[in-house]
């Protein structure tokens, strides 16, 4: 077998079974996406749009495509067609596009709400405040064509694993307080898209039930 497929087995041996594992092929070609598809992997995540229309087209069409990356609303059209989910919606302007574009498509698309755990400034994402902004205000009550599905967060870029867990326990805690004030009868709002290559094992630790991996599975990014 390939080496990206013996990767992904080998990594997926140590995944519990409940948890899904989103592999991160941006930047990475058809052919080499194909490798993991061959070793019966079906789930992959893109961060750029136009980027990941290209790969749906050349790719098979049984393959769940997440959206991960920072998504700007005039890009939501190229994917909205397809997209499986998109994790990064980070607010209610590209929640209206996201609506609209899933209605042209005579769709629903699910979403994660994104949420800025991290200290960095350069992460997007909501504040629980924004959040419950967005959910108690009428332009959100009127959209048809979304689906939350749960909450999706990056964790600081960093060695100290007390202030990683500290962001994760965070999000949890935001998950579980829309859960009950939100949706509470929702059995969607089940997700929690926590933890990366370097940091899943912690993620894996305070509740997330997606991880999203790259470079274990495909290498260094090119």
């Amino acid at each position: 077998m390939e080496v990206i497929g013996q990767n992904l087995l080998e990594f997926k041996k140590n995944l519990p079974e409940d948890i899904k594992l989103v592999a991160v092929s941006k930047t990475k070609p058809p052919e080499i996406i194909m490798q993991a598809y061959d070793a019966g992997h079906r789930l992959f995540g893109e961060n750029k749009a136009q980027e990941l229309a290209r790969k749906y087209e050349a790719l098979p069409k049984d393959i769940e495509w997440h959206f991960i990356g920072h998504l700007q609303t005039n890009k939501v059209k190229y994917i909205a067609p397809f997209v499986n989910m998109i994790e990064s919606a980070d607010s209610l302007k590209l929640l209206k596009v996201i609506d609209r574009e899933a209605k042209k498509n005579k769709r629903v698309i699910p979403c994660l709400l994104q949420f800025r755990i991290a200290k960095e400034e350069t992460k997007f994402g909501l504040t629980a405040g924004d959040a419950k902004k967005l959910l108690d205000s009428e332009e959100y009550k009127a959209m048809e064509n979304i689906l939350f599905c749960g909450v999706m967060g990056m964790a600081t870029f960093t060695d100290d694993m007390n202030q990683v867990r500290a962001e994760f326990k965070m999000l949890k805690d935001i998950f579980d307080s829309l859960k009950n004030d939100y949706f509470i009868a929702s059995r969607f709002f089940t997700e929690i898209s926590m933890g990366m290559s370097d940091d899943y094992t912690v993620a894996l630790e305070e509740g997330s039930t997606m991880v999203r991996v790259g470079s274990k599975i495909f290498g260094a990014r090119q």
